[in-house]
């Protein structure tokens, strides 16, 4: 018996029963499709917070400060010190805290930044309008702000808010520029923020202490050179490693591929569970079908049929039949992903890759838990199936 013979007698023993079948591969659908929905949304996760990571900025080496016993921070001039390490393209140190913005009669929370002007560049922060922090308000300690696009459109709506008057803390700043939106990032949102110069900030918020560091490597090469030179720097002020932690953004790509990729694993294994629950109920239903098909089986053995070609046949029905379901659940799952696309911001995708698996599993299931019930088809004796009513 060939195989597009044997293809087709299950095909038509699959559609004589189509409710039955149906029944019997329901399993292996919802078993497909929750493993390819859950992998693609793990999948979508680690891309996600991949973007946000490249989004922070380039060859980027990214300082806290927590301070420890009596040394609490890092002063501006020991920050800015630091940019004459090898291999320091840029730095950007920060002083971060939360304030209340005001404007005439509209309020918002928000973080609040003070930054050098080099942060827009290290950061990757575009203005969309206005202008940039330079050194002269540093300098004199000016009362400007740049304003991100979420601050802005709560205070102003609509109307342009460059050279307008904002309160922060009760203090007045007048807006020099507007961020491009960038959306969320690694900590939170990017557009939730107001910058001003950093040494303002020293003043308004009562701290002379750096929160962060932002630091731009030369180079990607030259990113763990420049780990390895700011850690010991810090190590000679702080004289505590706890007092510091340095890490780059290849640091947090790792970390966030074993926590993504774990997960996947873990909720893709589960989901699995069910397609194995699937097999189970496929090979009841194919024993279930060798009983009822036992005169059948001893009419094709009378004829000449092989003990291979009952074996063939009965192994290939099972497969179908997974197949048919594993189709099915790709399908639906596929169309999760998509609608999941189309309604959120979540990007999810069905990889040519996990659709190979996915189809190549739901196969190797019926092929499996189908090889107990052909061999039994195969075994029976042609007399004896003869005379089975």
């Amino acid at each position: 018996m060939g195989f597009l013979q044997a293809f087709r007698l299950s095909v038509s023993a699959m559609f004589a029963k189509k409710l039955r079948s149906f029944l019997t591969m329901l399993g292996v659908i919802i078993g497909v499709f929750s493993v390819v929905a859950l992998i693609s949304l793990g999948q979508g996760a680690t891309s996600l917070v991949t973007e946000q990571v490249q989004a922070i900025g380039s060859n980027l080496v990214i300082v806290n400060i927590t301070g420890r016993g009596a040394l609490t921070g890092l002063s501006l001039e020991e920050a800015l010190e630091l940019a004459s390490r090898p291999g320091v393209s840029a730095i950007a140190p920060v002083l971060s805290g939360q304030a209340t913005f005001k404007h005439q009669t509209q309020n918002v929370s928000a973080s609040l930044e003070g930054v050098t002007p080099d942060y827009s560049a290290v950061r990757n922060h575009h203005i969309k309008y206005g202008r940039s922090l330079v050194a002269a308000d540093l300098e004199h300690r000016q009362k400007v702000a740049i304003l991100g696009s979420e601050v802005a459109q709560e205070l102003f709506g609509e109307k342009p808010p460059l050279g307008a008057q904002i309160r922060i803390n009760g203090n007045a700043f007048t807006v020099i520029g507007v961020l491009e939106e960038k959306g969320d990032g690694i900590g939170g949102t990017n557009d939730n923020k107001v910058l001003i110069p950093l040494t303002t900030a020293q003043r308004l918020l009562r701290n002379m202490n750096i929160s962060a560091l932002y630091i731009q490597a030369e180079s990607p090469e030259s990113v763990d050179r420049v780990v390895v030179s700011v850690e010991a720097s810090l190590k000679q002020i702080f004289r505590d490693e706890e007092a510091f932690r340095v890490f780059n953004q290849a640091d947090l790509l790792d970390t966030v591929s074993q926590v993504t990729g774990t997960l996947t694993l873990m909720l893709g294994g589960i989901a699995a569970i069910s397609l194995l629950v699937g097999g189970i109920g496929i090979m009841n239903i194919m024993l279930v079908s060798v009983t009822e098909r036992t005169r059948e089986i001893g009419i094709c053995k009378a004829l000449g049929a092989r003990k291979k070609d009952i074996l063939y046949q009965f192994l290939i029905e099972s497969a179908v039949i997974s197949g048919t379901g594993g189709l099915i659940g790709l399908m639906l799952g596929q169309l999760a992903a998509s609608l999941v696309n189309r309604f959120s911001d979540f990007p999810t995708a069905v990889t040519f890759q996990v659709a190979v698996l996915a189809l190549a599993f739901s196969v190797g299931v019926g092929i499996f838990f189908g090889i107990w019930p052909a061999n039994k088809a195969a075994d029976l004796s042609p007399v004896e199936a003869l005379r089975a009513q």
